[in-house]
C-alpha cells in the first residue's frame, strides 16, 4: 500500500489543533480502494480508530451510528479506521455488517495510518474540519463519552 499520508507538528501532540492532515488511501471493507477526500464531510469528519477485539470500541460503534445519522445532514461524516492486524482483519467486514455501521470502515491492518495519527489507545476519535485540520481527539471509550463528541460537534457547527 503506497503511504501518502503525514503530519505536520508544531509542538507538541496534545495541541491536536495544530495538526493537518493530508489524504491517505486505505482499502475499505469490500476491498475497494478508498481516499479520505472521498469519505470526508463537507463541514467536519469524525474519525474513529478501533478494532474487533476492543471492547471499549464495540460500545463507542452503537454510538457513533446515531452521530452519523443525527448529524449527517449538517455536513458532518463519521468514518471508521479498523486496526485489526492481518490475523484478523477478515472479522472486520462480517463484524461491521453484524452491528449494521452505517458509515465507511476502512482497514488500516498495517498501521500506517493509526501510526501517522500518532494512536496508541483504542479508541481514538478526532474530528477533522474541511481544511483538514485536526480540531479535537478523545482517548478511550466510556459511558456518555458520545455527549462529549455531540457537544464538540454542535460547538464547532456553530462558529
Amino acid at each position: 500500500m503506497k503511504k501518502i499520508f503525514f503530519f505536520i507538528f508544531f509542538g507538541s501532540f496534545v495541541a491536536a489543533s495544530s495538526q493537518t492532515v493530508s489524504n491517505f488511501v486505505l482499502d475499505d471493507i469490500q476491498n475497494k480502494s478508498t481516499d479520505f477526500k472521498t469519505v470526508q464531510g463537507e463541514k467536519f469528519t469524525v474519525v474513529d480508530f478501533w478494532a474487533s477485539w476492543c471492547k471499549p470500541c464495540l460500545k463507542a460503534i452503537p454510538e457513533l451510528i446515531k452521530i452519523q445519522e443525527e448529524f449527517d445532514a449538517k455536513g458532518v461524516k463519521v468514518v471508521g479506521i479498523n486496526a485489526d492486524g492481518p490475523r484478523s482483519v477478515s472479522k472486520v467486514g462480517p463484524l461491521a455488517n453484524t452491528l449494521q455501521i452505517n458509515y465507511p470502515v476502512l482497514l488500516d491492518f498495517n498501521g500506517d495510518v493509526s501510526r501517522d495519527f500518532n494512536v496508541s489507545n483504542l479508541p481514538t476519535i478526532f474530528i477533522v474540519d474541511a481544511n483538514n485540520k485536526i480540531v479535537w481527539y478523545h482517548e478511550g471509550y466510556a459511558a456518555g463519552d458520545d455527549e462529549l463528541i455531540k457537544n464538540k460537534l454542535n460547538e464547532l457547527l456553530a462558529k
